[in-house]
């Protein structure tokens, strides 16, 4: 890119990130923008956007026994008391108007023969209402049409292989960024930017998202002085593939297979847990009972059988990969990092406390999820406030009114969170957690945090999670396994965790990172 082509690109608004809140945000925008893939969008790789990786679908009220108040009901029990009502009504309200918006972009959902929408069922809904497409491919078949249209949108310019270093401000607000682009270092004015980066299940040993998703949203919104909320509230999926050897992500056994009626059994065929409770709840059973020495396997033989790969072809690829035939075999399983609640704090339009910064999609902490999120909530939180946001910056004048200041510092680039990292958080900030577990996987974070936002945002999550004291929603502390009786929302400032690393700091000393023991010491 040269300095030309920079230049032309000064005051439009950035939107960092090429999943489905990123591409959607940049679909409903009125005027030009600039769009940042951390790899080539074009290929829809699914290693890049854990959008792609989405099996079971959208849920949106559009069944005819369903509403958008039954919906909401599900999602507010799902949340534990965090959720903020006003926003889920907002987003269950505009579920069906979600689908249509994506239809319009080209999206092809599953149907039946007389052309109504066909709906599947998961875990917490009281009705059949998640929408998909190509059986259990939903995620990949609405990026491939989305990502189909953002290329051929001439007002929308897509920068791929790009990662921002850092955000610019000046006076408190944002007003560009600084990034690496195709191997090359840049720096441009913004007059606005948009957060879409996705997740954290990268910081832990098991997980079901792209290992790249290690909250580098969070570390730029933080250190660019946002508020972050319900950093500690990680949602574990009960049923990762539980393969030999998987390069990657491990792959995702969706809950609309328990929706049909699978079961999970242990290796004496014995059922242990009710499947389509919250998955929360699903999570720790299936953690429990394998701490106690037993495998776990979900089990679809019965209730599917010979038609397991007509209803979940992707699912029964995954599996005949690993040498598994779900018709006549049980699925070892077990939990894995899959979402976080968690995220920059926002209000109704995407807005975060920051002037000139905006985030939607898994990066964001909008009130709809709260403790734990209801299947398949992420994708229409996605398309809602993906759409909002745009509809935000669409009605405001964008002119900028300074020079991208150099307040934001960048810290130097560091790679993925490596091995050790992932099982030091795995161990410490899991399914089950302790306050002495948390405070040991704090203390080996302390010292890094300044320069590597990995650490900084590991550091951020289990420091939320040790001032919880209560077990509430995707956060389980063993050593204090009762709900508190008021259900407060947490909320962390860069300087405030400064503030409270600063004593461990003091006794911690030099920390880097072991290799002959993948521990942080």
């Amino acid at each position: 890119m040269t300095g030309e082509s920079l230049r032309a690109l000064a005051g439009q608004p950035v939107i960092v990130g090429g999943g489905l809140a990123g591409v959607m945000t940049a679909l409903m925008l009125e005027g030009p923008c600039v769009l940042l893939s951390a790899g080539p969008l074009a290929a829809a790789r699914p290693a890049m956007a854990s959008s792609m990786l989405a099996q079971g679908g959208i849920a949106a009220a559009v069944g005819a026994d369903d509403t958008p108040a039954l919906h909401a009901a599900d999602t507010l029990a799902a949340g534990a008391g965090l959720c903020d009502p006003a926003i889920v009504d907002r987003v269950t309200a505009d579920g069906p108007d979600a689908i249509a918006r994506l239809s319009a972009f080209g999206v092809h959902f599953d149907r039946a023969a007389d052309g109504t929408l066909k709906l599947g069922l998961e875990a917490a809904h009281c009705r059949h209402r998640i929408v998909h497409a190509r059986g259990d491919a939903s995620g990949a078949a609405i990026m491939e049409a989305l990502v189909a249209r953002v290329c051929a949108t001439p007002r929308i310019t897509v920068l791929e292989n790009a990662r921002v270093q850092a955000l610019l401000t000046h006076d408190g607000a944002v007003t560009g960024l600084r990034a690496s682009v195709m191997g090359r270092d840049i720096t441009w004015p913004a007059p606005a930017v948009v957060l879409a980066t996705g997740g954290i299940g990268g910081l832990f040993g098991d997980t079901t998202n792209p290992l790249g998703s290690c909250g580098q949203g969070l570390a730029l919104a933080a250190r660019a002085g946002a508020v972050l909320g319900n950093l500690e509230f990680v949602q574990f999926h009960p049923t990762a593939l539980a393969a030999r050897h998987v390069a990657g992500p491990m792959p995702l056994i969706s809950e609309a297979v328990r929706g049909e009626g699978a079961v999970l059994v242990d290796e004496n065929g014995d059922r242990f847990t009710e499947e389509l409770a919250a998955r929360d709840i699903v999570s720790r059973a299936v953690w429990r009972h394998m701490r106690a020495g037993h495998h776990v396997f979900l089990d679809a033989r019965q209730v599917l059988g010979a038609r397991f790969a007509t209803r979940f072809p992707a699912i029964d690829a995954l599996c005949r990969a690993q040498g598994i035939d779900p018709a006549r075999q049980p699925i070892p399983v077990r939990p894995a990092a899959h979402y976080h609640m968690g995220g920059v704090v926002v209000d109704g339009r995407g807005r975060t406390g920051v002037p000139g910064l905006w985030a939607c999609g898994e990066v964001s902490c909008t009130g709809l999820h709260g403790a734990n999120r209801l299947a398949s909530n992420s994708l229409l939180e996605a398309v809602s406030f993906g759409t909002w946001v745009a509809r935000d910056l669409s009605g405001l004048s964008l002119a900028r009114t300074a020079p991208p200041g150099e307040d934001g510092v960048a810290p130097p680039l560091t790679p993925a969170p490596s091995e050790a990292l992932r099982r030091v958080m795995a161990r410490g900030a899991g399914v089950v957690r302790t306050h002495d577990e948390l405070h040991e996987t704090l203390w080996r974070f302390a010292s890094r945090m300044e320069h590597d936002d990995a650490a900084l945002v590991a550091a951020m999550v289990v420091l939320a999670a040790q001032q919880r004291r209560e077990s509430r929603g995707g956060h389980f502390r063993a050593d204090f396994p009762g709900t508190a009786h008021e259900a407060v929302p947490s909320r962390l400032t860069l300087g405030a965790v400064r503030d409270a690393i600063a004593p461990i700091m003091a006794q911690a000393g030099k920390m880097t990172l072991s290799p002959d023991n993948g521990v942080i010491a």
